[in-house]
């Protein structure tokens, strides 16, 4: 791990280590600020392609409806986050290796081959969604666009070699892009508040508004990212298990760890209810902003050039970001479940296949984006259930084992997941 001479001042006494104190100790919220991070890293898949997609499907086609999908999707991802970032605290491990720990062989291995599977559907949404953000940019065809995105990807994981700081700073970097895209283009759309209350109530519309908010709840709470922030943060609070075996250590970290996971998820979620909203204001019952390539048409045709722009670019820095945390989370899964690595390039080049063939077979980029996400609504039970599974257990986590009220909360998600899931493919069978 690399550290800051900002941070290598401020972790002693952050964590409580037996070191000297710095004559002039940074200040508490100075030491707390330089602690956020990983839930930004993890933050980036919230909002990566398949969110554009889904979101602006769903406003389109159904105005607010499903404004209250997004928002109950990002509260489930602020626990889910939260619980995960906490395990890789309390046991200095990732979820992948403690489930190939403490689970028979059989089970690690379909969890495996589960989350290879969802590695591949979020592949399709990160190369594919910069493939067409580079085509409405430059005209660059769709193949050589998603060769470039990948490349690209390459790049950014490369600034881990130099520490976390730099990768999560060039990752947040980009996050914010895509923030200030569409607050620009909300801004230009406006807010039917009316309509925005009328979104917060639970409903569907029909079999296909089901589908939209399985694909919006999978494009949400992505089960990759819960994978790998928990090993975003074992050692990225110094020696957090030591630290964490007194109650005033517990409640330092994690009052930095919930607060990273608040501000950054807090982020996620504002922009995918301003990718829903700026639809339902402009596009509801045009069947013409079905595409990514449509919505950007529109944008250009309603509110100008410059919101075009700023939806093109928010998709590039999107595609670009998720798809380095995608490559990384790969990395976690096949080492925590196998403890195996292979070459990060013969990984990448396995996972980008499908990606690449729907590009370069003319498949309608959305809708392969769209149901990329619907799988890994499926798969978000199989990362979800162990995790809840593993942070209730005292034996494991000592004094951060999870409250009561906390695993049974935590319970109901997975089984409103679960019962999503089932009811999507029973409608689909039928």
């Amino acid at each position: 791990m690399y550290l800051s001479k900002t941070e290598a001042a401020v972790l002693p006494t952050t964590l409580g280590a037996a070191t000297p104190r710095p004559a002039t100790p940074a200040p508490g919220r100075r030491r707390l600020w330089s602690m956020l991070g990983p839930a930004f890293v993890a933050a980036v898949a919230y909002v990566d392609p398949g969110n554009f997609a889904t979101n602006f499907s769903g406003g389109a086609a159904f105005g607010y409806t499903l404004l209250w999908v997004i928002v109950a999707a990002n509260l489930m991802a602020m626990l889910i986050q939260s619980l995960t970032a906490k395990l890789g605290l309390a046991t200095g491990r990732d979820l992948a290796t403690l489930c190939r720990e403490r689970l028979p062989r059989p089970v690690t291995w379909g969890l495996w081959l589960q989350a290879e599977a969802v590695a591949i559907a979020t592949d399709v949404a990160e190369i594919v969604g910069g493939a067409v953000a580079l085509n409405l940019l430059f005209g660059v065809p769709l193949p050589i666009g998603g060769l470039i995105t990948a490349v690209v990807a390459f790049v950014l994981l490369a600034a881990q070699s130099r520490g976390h700081r730099p990768f999560e700073r060039v990752i947040t970097g980009l996050l914010l892009v895509v923030g200030l895209g569409f607050g620009y283009t909300l801004i230009g759309a406006g807010v039917d508040m009316g309509g925005v209350a009328s979104g917060m109530v639970p409903s569907f519309d029909g079999a296909d508004s089901i589908v939209l908010a399985a694909g919006i709840l999978g494009a949400t709470v992505m089960p990759h990212v819960i994978y790998v922030h928990s090993a975003l943060t074992p050692g990225r609070y110094g020696d957090a298990v030591t630290a964490g075996r007194t109650q005033q250590g517990r409640s330092r970290l994690l009052r930095a760890q919930r607060l990273d996971v608040l501000l950054a998820m807090g982020l996620a979620g504002l922009v995918n209810a301003a990718m829903l909203i700026i639809a339902a204001q402009l596009f509801t019952g045009d069947s013409g902003a079905d595409t990514l390539e449509g919505v950007h048409a529109g944008l250009g045709d309603q509110l100008g050039t410059g919101a075009a722009l700023a939806f093109a670019l928010a998709l590039l820095a999107s595609g670009f970001a998720s798809s380095s945390v995608g490559t990384h989370a790969g990395q976690v899964v096949m080492a925590g479940f196998l403890r195996r690595h292979i070459p990060v390039l013969a990984r990448r080049l396995i996972t980008l296949a499908p990606a690449l063939a729907v590009l370069v077979l003319g498949g309608d980029p959305t809708t392969a984006l769209v149901w990329s996400q619907v799988v890994l609504s499926f798969g978000i039970p199989f990362a979800l259930v162990p995790l809840l599974w593993l942070t209730s257990r005292r034996d494991l986590m000592a004094g951060w084992v999870n409250r009561r009220v906390t695993t049974l909360v935590g319970a109901v998600i997975a089984a409103l997941i679960i019962g999503l899931n089932a009811h999507l493919l029973i409608g689909l069978i039928g």
